[in-house]
């Protein structure tokens, strides 16, 4: 019998943030006001006390893909330089909401990752095993053991994906992206940060090589150092600042049922279908399904993506046969060539880059805050994005997580 998920006092905030009008210059200009602008703004402030910070964004602030993910937080990476920032990412995670002193529905109730394969099956023990030797809880499970621990799975050996086993992060889980947002918006709103909607950048001011202001919609604004963390859009801002970036971006669609009995205790994700699903606290299946393949800044997607995602997950969850989709939509991924995320340096300086964090972008949020707000208070990166540079494309010092990346998330 499935347990009836943890009780959550989430409620929209009466007052959230205000949009000042901007003052003509700042200390820190942080440009995108999605999960991760928002975290490195209220990270400077708290760990730094830099205060005069704005954070602008085209739109309001979380309308691009802090609302179009799926939710999946966990840290089981391959990559010795990745273990440690998505695994410091859960620890926040874990405090995150009594920090911030807003429910963010944080439920750590574990994921599961299909194999189908031999094959896939010893690939998966090897990230289990490199994940065990940094202190990373990781289990196999045999298919047997996968049913008990998700009575929905289907474990017959006669179908076209069946399932050799899987591994399983029992601290992995799911947390509300909109409450992130309230959560993280109004704490940064709180320490003084300026969050300013409706702010296109539209270029950069250099003076000697250096980024001395953003010029926008709303005027220019001065800044000491600018942060670019422009999720989808990252290569338009380089290219309005002079340099290009190896990103490009492409729609990730994900799909929610109506709201359903609760019938899935964890996240279930299967690496080689592309099909990864959870269910929501009111009860909605949050299905996320591949990239497409074609560079697009569109917030869709195409049907024959959805078509291969619905068939695979009907044969490996058969009780969802009768249930109906609501909505489909797509977030933009910014993919780098090694499937990992450039946090540092640019060639112009005071301008800083966080970006190309593809399909796992949510569950770094507050690493990703941390650690970029320490690279625009101090200079210089803090240890864990260190190795993340923009330019170990030119050394070949890549961090590959194709494989623990897979495509979700």
């Amino acid at each position: 019998m499935i347990s009836p998920p943890r009780e959550h006092a989430f409620h929209n905030p009466d007052q959230l943030w205000s949009t000042p009008t901007p003052r003509a210059t700042y200390d820190v200009v942080v440009v995108g006001g999605g999960l991760h602008g928002l975290a490195t703004a209220y990270y400077l402030a708290k760990n730094h006390g830099i205060t005069n910070v704005a954070v602008l964004d085209r739109s309001w602030i979380g309308n691009g893909n802090a609302v179009r993910n799926t939710t999946v937080i966990r840290s089981n990476y391959l990559r010795e330089e990745s273990m440690p920032l998505y695994e410091f990412s859960m620890q926040l995670w874990s405090t995150l909401g009594d920090e911030l002193g807003h429910d963010v529905l944080y439920d750590q109730r574990g994921m599961l990752t299909l194999c189908h394969s031999r094959h896939e099956a010893a690939v998966a023990q090897r990230t289990m095993y490199a994940n065990r030797l940094q202190g990373i809880d990781a289990e196999w499970l045999d298919p047997v053991e996968v049913q008990r621990f998700c009575p929905i799975v289907n474990i017959a050996q006669d179908v076209r994906y069946p399932v050799y086993g899987a591994t399983l992060q029992r601290r992995a889980g799911i947390a509300r992206h909109d409450a992130v947002v309230f959560a993280l918006a109004r704490a940064a709103h709180a320490l003084g940060v300026h969050l300013i909607q409706g702010c296109e950048v539209t270029g950069f001011e250099r003076v000697d090589g250096r980024v001395t202001g953003v010029l926008t919609t709303r005027g220019r604004i001065g800044a000491g150092r600018v942060g670019l963390v422009g999720a989808g859009r990252t290569s338009l801002l380089t290219g309005l600042a002079g340099f290009d970036v190896p990103i490009q971006s492409y729609p990730l669609q994900a799909l929610v049922s109506e709201i359903l009995d609760q019938m899935l205790p964890c996240v279930v994700m299967s690496g080689a279908l592309h099909v990864y699903v959870s269910q929501a606290h009111k009860g909605e299946l949050v299905m996320g399904a591949s990239r497409d393949n074609y560079v697009s800044y569109a917030q869709r997607g195409s049907f024959h993506i959805l078509e291969h995602q619905l068939q695979a997950a009907l044969e490996l969850y058969p009780i969802m046969a009768r249930a109906h989709v609501l909505r489909v939509w797509a977030g933009i991924v910014d993919m780098t060539p090694d499937a990992s995320p450039i946090l540092g340096h640019t060639p112009v300086r005071d301008l800083f880059l966080n970006c190309g964090w593809g399909t796992g972008g949510f569950k770094a949020t507050p690493a990703s805050g941390w650690v970029f707000a320490h690279t625009l208070a101090t200079g210089e990166p803090h240890a864990l994005n260190a190795p993340f540079t923009l330019d170990r494309f030119s050394s070949g010092a890549l961090i590959d997580e194709h494989g623990a990346g897979v495509s979700a998330h």
